[in-house]
């Protein structure tokens, strides 16, 4: 079975109903289906097996929870909500191409990846003490809705994107141009080889 975009022409309650039809009808089919889709939550609730295609060419393959953990590419992360930055591993440590460098709890050696999600990112008025993390400087560049959440992108030594809540925004006095700290402690980071 065929299918190209079968959930894009639908209003957002129909979409979601007709997905839940569509996955138990894709999970009873006997044969073969190629679900053709842009949307990531509709590949990711329907596909056994995801094929990322980027500019023509295939960026990365496998499930749904080793894509989801371990993206290959900037697009293929956006596509599943993370940050992602390359550089090189030794042990916990992985030095990014500017010299900056991330702490994680997985240990790695040579060229290595390094992924959280924005709900990992923690956002302070000053330079948080306490548990050994990843902490710089940024100053915030924009804030968007996102769900029932804000997201927040911040440049600095990495630009990263953070979900807080509207009242942790409203708390911390959220506007672009806004200098804060930002901290991900290593434990919800992600490490692993980029080969």
């Amino acid at each position: 079975m065929l299918l190209d975009e079968p959930l894009a022409a639908l209003d957002a309650r129909t979409r979601l109903e007709t997905r839940a039809e569509l996955h138990r009808h894709l999970s009873a089919h006997p044969g073969a289906t190629l679900l053709v889709t842009h949307d990531p939550l509709d590949a990711l609730v329907l596909a056994d097996r995801l094929i990322i295609i980027e500019g023509g060419r295939v960026v990365q393959e496998g499930d749904a929870a080793t894509i989801t953990a371990r993206p290959r590419t900037d697009y293929v992360a956006q596509l599943v909500g993370l940050n992602l930055f390359r550089g090189h591993g030794d042990g916990h440590a992985v030095r990014l191409e500017n010299g900056f460098v991330l702490t994680a709890t997985d240990s790695v050696q040579g060229d290595a990846f390094v992924a959280f999600a924005p709900a990992a990112v923690a956002l302070h008025p000053a330079q948080p003490d306490g548990s050994p993390r990843n902490t710089w400087p940024a100053v915030l560049t924009d804030i968007q809705r996102h769900g029932d959440n804000l997201r927040v992108r911040l440049d600095g030594p990495i630009a990263v994107a953070a979900d807080i809540t509207p009242a942790a925004a409203a708390h911390l006095d959220l506007a672009p141009g806004r200098e804060l700290w930002v901290a991900v402690k290593a434990t919800e980071t992600r490490a692993y080889p980029a080969s």
